[in-house]
């Protein structure tokens, strides 16, 4: 039998995979089966999720919901875009600035 690959998963995900049994209906081998990851990985993600809404109804704060969870998922995947953009747009700019000093007669 082959070694099993290990993968990592975000938080971000972690979570999400999470509401997908809390929201629902459904049970925590159904809905590890859809993903494709191990049922006993999801039930902790579930109970770390329940403790964090209980934690945040013991304090009076409620917990964000599906569509503020979805807005601020978007938010973070185009800051993560910017970010390669401006990573992209400084190389570009020293590359350039290279090239400039490089070029016969600009001393």
């Amino acid at each position: 039998m082959p070694p099993r690959k290990r993968r990592s998963f975000t938080a971000e995900y972690k979570v999400e995979a999470a509401h997908r049994v809390i929201d629902t209906a459904r049970t925590v081998a159904e809905v590890a089966r859809e993903l494709g990851i191990n049922d006993g990985l999801l039930s902790n993600w579930v109970k770390d999720e329940r403790r964090r809404i209980d934690a945040a109804q013991a304090v009076g704060e409620t917990p964000l919901q599906a569509v503020e969870r979805a807005e601020l998922l978007a938010l973070r995947k185009r800051v993560a875009e910017q970010d390669k953009d401006i990573q992209f747009l400084k190389k570009a700019s020293a590359y350039f600035a290279a090239m400039q000093q490089n070029r016969p007669g600009s001393n």
